[in-house]
């Protein structure tokens, strides 16, 4: 039997890998505090659980949605209006299940196969995959800790700029914890328009940033429209991670090319789901900021605790994760967060999974309750002590 060769590019996630490893310790009784995936330990607000279950109750809602229900895309409308000042219409709003499955299909509606598409490093693993799995190239672009994760578009040379067809853009991006400002994005759309590039900015994370004034849409700067699309997903905003729900706004061609592309292999999301979002962006949104303050409570007190042992760990900006180097004694990233989990039973993800320039790192979620941080840092305590007790016996300086 022959298999398809784009199977040659895909690996295993690393989750699943972790999250078997996991499954294994927890049968041996061990303690485990997973902060791995990104699944937050907040749960949704009472009046979207309600909305759910009360759609749910009935069997009307259990046929084909073929389409977003009209409330749905005037509650979406409404929200980007109120929350980042763009206006849009429905043709330049279309849902997907989940950003993850909305990356892994855009290219299929935007690009032929070699077209160059240019994703960062280190950034989310489905930045890379779906564009490879519609055949097209994809070329990375490095983000330096020193220019704060930033890009720095006198980093692509011109000759690769000209060849490319898509810009792939994150803040504040997983797994680096940065965020830009409009200053980026105003060069962005400029750099875009000069080379005719097509710009996606996933904005998962646009309610989990961090400072004094909420973070802005990529949309809502001068000539976004006329050059990209975001993705803005209901997963982290809302603790709607296992409902899968998400919108692809902006320029109306694209929208509607990958509601085209989608409309062949979906039949649209389950009506109950559709409810409850609704509920979600039309409902009381103090819950928002309420998390968005605890996730950086937590991103502090993780930081501390972590700093105090030691390890070199860079403030968050935002994101629901924290962004670490690796310890005394370690340069692999893999090997680190297996021999962490064992000794320690704290799961985190190695930088390695996020592209090359994530090597020599490791990405801790803010998914545990926050009594449960201090245990976390007195488990990293124990496992540093040894780190420096070798360090010692070498006569070297740990990290």
């Amino acid at each position: 039997m022959q298999l398809s060769s784009r199977l040659g590019d895909m690996k295993p996630g690393v989750f699943h890998a972790l999250f078997e490893r996991r499954t294994q310790l927890l049968a041996c009784n061990r303690t485990i505090y997973d902060l791995s995936v990104g699944t937050p330990a907040f749960l949704p607000d009472a009046h979207i659980v309600h909305a759910l279950s009360e759609a749910a109750a009935d069997p009307r809602q259990y046929g084909y949605a073929m389409a977003e229900l009209p409330e749905l895309k005037a509650a979406i409308r409404s929200y980007y209006a109120d929350r980042f000042g763009v206006a849009l219409s429905d043709s330049e709003v279309t849902s997907v299940h989940g950003t993850q499955e909305g990356m892994a299909h855009i290219c299929w509606a935007i690009c032929d196969p070699g077209d160059v598409v240019l994703v960062p490093d280190p950034g989310y693993p489905i930045f890379t995959d779906g564009p490879q799995l519609c055949g097209a190239n994809v070329v990375t672009y490095p983000l330096f800790k020193e220019k704060g994760y930033i890009l720095d578009f006198a980093d692509l040379s011109p000759e690769l700029c000209e060849r490319a067809r898509v810009l792939v853009v994150s803040y504040p991006l997983n797994p680096v914890c940065a965020r830009a400002d409009a200053a980026f994005y105003r060069e962005l759309i400029l750099f875009a328009k000069k080379y005719q590039i097509t710009v996606i900015h996933d904005a998962a994370y646009s309610d989990i940033a961090f400072g004094d004034e909420p973070y802005p849409s990529f949309l809502s700067f001068p000539g976004a429209m006329d050059v990209g699309v975001e993705f803005y997903s209901l997963s982290k905003t809302y603790n709607f991670t296992g409902a899968r729900l998400a919108f692809l706004l902006g320029n109306q061609r694209i929208v509607q090319a990958l509601a085209t592309i989608r409309s062949q292999i979906d039949y649209g999301i389950f009506l109950p789901i559709q409810r409850a979002a609704i509920a979600a962006l039309t409902g009381d949104q103090s819950g928002v900021k309420a998390r968005c303050q605890a996730y950086q409570e937590m991103a502090a007190q993780l930081t501390s605790g972590l700093v105090a042992c030691g390890w070199p760990v860079q403030a968050s900006q935002g994101t629901m994760f924290l962004w670490s180097g690796l310890p005394y004694g370690y340069r692999n990233s893999l090997d680190f967060t297996l021999d962490l989990m064992e000794e320690t039973g704290v799961i985190a993800t190695p930088g390695s999974a996020f592209g090359a320039r994530g090597e020599g790192h490791v990405r801790f979620a803010l998914r545990t309750d926050p009594s449960e941080l201090d245990k976390v840092v007195a488990a990293i305590a124990a496992k540093r002590e040894k780190l420096e007790k070798l360090a010692q016996a070498a006569g070297e300086e740990p990290l």
